[in-house]
C-alpha cells in the first residue's frame, strides 16, 4: 500500500487553523481579575449644600493638624471622597495621602464604614445611611517631623498650611463648583496672611468667607509668632502686600530699600501686562530653618520659603532675588492664562505639562526681566547671571543630544524633582531656563526685525491684558501662542518655536544673545554672581574645565557627562584626596589647573571611593574657564533696553 505526502498548501492550513484554536482556548496560567469601576468624573455642576472645614493647627509641638468636616450629603446615595493628588503648581500627582491619618466618618451621631478604593488609593467610598442629610468627617494630617519623611510644614514659630493636606471633597464635580467654609484655629497670640477673605476672627477661631474648593487650595496661610506686612500698594492696581513671618523678630525688619524695589515690581509688572487678575495680591514669604523651603505660585499670592539670613546677608543670596518676581508673574502667566491640557476640572484628574515651556519657561524669563526692571537686580548682576544660564546649556547639558527640551517638560511627572545620578545627561526642568534663552531668542528677533518698535513686552500686553480684573482662567494652545506673536511680528513662529523646543543642538539657542549685543566668553576668574552662586551651593566649581564640583571637604558634588572628569573616571559621591600629592585644597586644584595650560604638569588626583583608593591622571590644558558675557558691536544693546526701567 503506498501513501502520499500531504500538500504544503494542506500543512499550511493545518498550521493556520492550530494556531486559531489556540488563540480562541484559553491558557493554562492565570487571568486578571477586572478592575472596580472607575471614580465618577467630575461634571460641572453645583454640589448641593456648602462642606463646612475646621481645621486645628494650634499643635506645633507635634505637628499635627486636626480636621474636622461637615458634607451635605443625600443619605443612601453612595459618595466617594476625594484626596488632593495632583497639585497646581506641582505640575505632578505629589498629594501626601500617606500623612493622612484616623479617618473617621459619622451621620447622625453613628459611625459609617468607609472603603478605600484598591486602585485609586486617593479616593474613599462611603454610603450615607437613609435619612442622613451631612457627614461628619474627622482626620488629622500628620505632617512630617523631619525632611526624611518630606517636606516640614509646621515648626514652632511658624507654618505653612496648604489646604489640599486637610480637606476630603466630592468625587463627580468640578472643585469650581464645590463651595467650602474654612475656619482656622492657630497657637495663641499668632498672625497670618492669605488670600482669602476674612469673616470673623473670634474666640481665636478665624472664619474665612465661603469659598470654591478650587480656589481654597489655590489660597495657602502663612502664620507665625513673629509676623509683619508691608504694604506695596500701586497706585494702578489693587492691594499688594508683603507679609513676612520668621524664626526670629529681627529676621522680618526689612529695609526701606528693599521695600521700595519690590514697591518698583509691582508697577514693573503692570506696565508690563497692563492688567491685574486679582482683587488682591498677597506675598506670603517665610525667613526659616524651621520650615522647608518653597516657591510656588498662586492666583493670588506667592507661597515662598527662604533662609533667614535673606535680608540681613541681602548680597548672599543675588541668585534668588527673582523669586519673588519669577511667582507673582505667575499670577498672569500660569494662574490667568493657563494650558489647556494642565488645567483640570479636579484635583484628581491627570495633568499634562506639554506647554512648560511657555508656563515656565516664559515666566523665568520674565521674572529675570523684572527683577533687573525693578533695581533688586543691578543691570551687571543680571549679565553675569544669564551669562550663567547660557553656558550652562551651551557646555553643560549634552543630554540634548538625546532627549529634546520638549520631553523635559514630563519630569515634573517622571522625575518629581528627585536627585538624578547624572542630571547633566538625563536632563531635569530644563525647560525652566533653556526656556528662557527661547524667550530672550523671541523677543531680540522681534526688536530686531522691527527696528525696536515692537518686542516681547507687546505679545506680554496683547496675550495677559485680556479681562483685566477678573480671576477667571483662560486657557490656551501652541496655536494661541503663534496667533499673538504673529499678531505683533509677522513670521513663522511655529517652526521657530518647535525648532527650539523639539530640537537636539548642538549648542544651546544663542541667538538672542548675539541680537542683543553680547557674546558668551570665559574667563580665568569668576564674577562675583558666579561667586555668590558658589559659596550658595557650599562648592567649589569647575564644571567648565574639569567639569565637576567640589564640596569644601573634597568630595564631589557633581560631574558633567563626558568632561574630562567623566573620563577619568569620577562621579558624584567620590572623595578627591590629594592634587598632585598635597591634601586637595579647592585652591591647590586651581593652580594644578593653570599649571597644565603647557601640558607638563598633568594634573594627578589620589581618590578614595568608599575604600578603595587609586590615583588617576587627568591631562587637562584649558585652564581655568568661568563664564561671562562681553559686549560685542558699537550699536546700543538690545538686552541692556530689555533689562531698563519702565518707570
Amino acid at each position: 500500500m503506498t501513501t502520499s505526502r500531504p500538500s504544503a498548501l494542506f500543512i499550511l492550513f493545518c498550521s493556520v487553523a492550530g494556531v486559531a484554536v489556540g488563540l480562541g482556548a484559553q491558557s493554562p496560567g492565570p487571568q486578571p481579575v477586572p478592575m472596580p469601576p472607575p471614580i465618577i468624573a467630575p461634571r460641572d455642576i453645583p454640589y448641593p449644600g456648602t462642606i463646612q472645614l475646621r481645621v486645628d493647627a494650634s499643635d506645633v509641638e507635634r505637628r499635627i493638624f486636626r480636621v474636622t468636616e461637615t458634607i451635605p450629603v443625600r443619605g443612601g446615595e453612595p459618595l466617594t471622597l476625594l484626596y488632593p493628588l495632583w497639585l497646581p503648581g506641582n505640575h505632578a500627582p505629589r498629594g501626601r495621602v500617606d500623612h493622612l491619618g484616623g479617618l473617621k466618618i459619622f451621620a447622625n451621631g453613628q459611625r459609617v464604614d468607609w472603603t478605600r478604593d484598591v486602585v485609586d488609593v486617593f479616593a474613599f467610598h462611603v454610603r450615607p445611611p437613609t435619612g442622613a442629610a451631612a457627614l461628619d468627617v474627622q482626620f488629622d494630617f500628620d505632617s512630617p517631623l523631619d525632611t526624611s519623611q518630606g517636606r516640614v510644614v509646621m515648626g514652632q514659630e511658624l507654618l505653612d498650611l496648604q489646604w489640599n493636606q486637610v480637606m476630603l471633597y466630592p468625587a463627580g464635580y468640578f472643585t469650581r463648583q464645590i463651595l467650602v467654609e474654612p475656619r482656622l484655629q492657630l497657637p495663641a497670640g499668632w498672625s497670618f496672611a492669605t488670600a482669602l477673605e476674612r469673616a470673623t476672627n473670634a474666640t481665636g477661631v478665624i472664619s474665612f468667607e465661603p469659598v470654591t474648593v478650587e480656589m481654597l487650595v489655590d489660597s495657602p496661610v502663612f502664620a507665625g509668632r513673629h509676623f509683619r506686612t508691608f504694604d506695596l500698594d500701586a497706585k494702578d492696581g489693587p492691594p499688594v502686600r508683603l507679609n513676612v513671618v520668621g524664626d526670629r523678630p529681627e529676621l522680618i525688619a526689612i529695609p526701606n530699600e528693599r521695600l521700595d524695589a519690590y514697591r518698583a515690581l509691582v508697577q514693573e509688572a503692570y506696565r508690563l501686562f497692563g492688567s491685574h487678575h486679582y482683587d488682591h495680591y498677597d506675598f506670603l514669604l517665610a525667613l526659616t530653618d524651621q520650615v522647608g523651603g518653597i516657591g510656588l505660585e498662586h492666583h493670588q499670592s506667592t507661597e515662598i520659603g527662604e533662609a533667614t539670613s535673606y535680608f540681613t546677608d541681602w548680597d548672599r543670596h543675588i541668585n534668588n532675588r527673582d523669586v519673588l518676581s519669577h511667582e507673582f508673574t505667575h499670577s498672569w502667566n500660569g494662574k490667568f492664562r493657563r494650558p489647556a491640557d494642565l488645567w483640570t476640572p479636579n484635583f484628581n484628574v491627570p495633568m499634562r505639562d506639554s506647554l512648560m515651556w511657555v508656563y515656565e519657561g516664559q515666566t523665568q524669563y520674565w521674572g529675570i526681566v523684572l527683577t533687573a526692571r525693578a533695581g533688586l537686580l543691578s543691570m551687571q548682576e543680571a549679565l553675569d547671571g544669564l551669562a550663567i544660564v547660557a553656558a550652562t546649556y551651551d557646555e553643560l547639558r549634552p543630554g540634548r543630544e538625546w532627549r529634546s527640551l520638549q520631553d523635559t517638560t514630563n519630569d515634573p511627572i517622571t522625575a518629581s524633582r528627585r536627585p538624578l545620578a547624572w542630571n547633566s545627561w538625563q536632563r531635569s526642568e530644563d525647560y525652566y531656563r533653556e526656556g528662557q534663552l527661547i524667550w530672550l531668542d523671541v523677543d531680540t528677533l522681534i526688536r530686531e526685525r522691527s527696528h525696536g518698535r515692537r518686542s516681547l513686552d507687546d505679545f506680554a500686553k496683547a496675550f495677559f491684558e485680556i479681562h483685566s480684573g477678573s480671576s477667571t482662567p483662560v486657557t490656551y494652545q501652541f496655536e494661541d501662542v503663534v496667533r499673538v506673536l504673529n499678531d505683533v511680528l509677522p513670521n513663522d513662529w511655529a517652526t521657530f518655536l518647535r525648532a527650539r523646543v523639539e530640537g537636539h543642538g548642538p549648542g544651546a539657542p544663542l541667538d538672542g544673545l548675539a541680537r542683543g549685543g553680547y557674546t558668551l566668553t570665559y574667563s580665568e576668574s569668576p564674577t562675583s554672581y558666579y561667586r555668590n552662586v558658589e559659596a550658595n551651593n557650599n562648592t567649589s566649581d569647575f564644571s567648565y574645565s574639569l567639569g565637576l564640583s567640589i564640596a569644601p571637604n573634597g568630595q564631589v558634588s557633581t560631574v558633567i557627562w563626558g568632561s574630562p572628569a567623566f573620563k577619568a573616571g569620577l562621579a558624584r559621591g567620590v572623595q578627591i584626596v590629594s592634587v598632585n600629592g598635597i591634601a586637595y585644597r579647592a585652591e591647590g586644584l586651581k593652580t594644578a589647573i593653570t599649571d597644565n595650560k603647557t601640558g607638563a604638569h598633568p594634573i594627578e588626583l589620589q581618590i578614595r571611593n568608599r575604600d578603595v583608593y587609586r590615583t588617576i591622571v587627568i591631562d587637562y590644558r584649558g585652564g581655568l574657564r568661568y563664564p561671562r558675557l562681553e559686549r560685542t558691536g558699537s550699536s546700543p544693546a538690545l538686552l541692556d533696553e530689555i533689562l531698563r526701567s519702565r518707570r
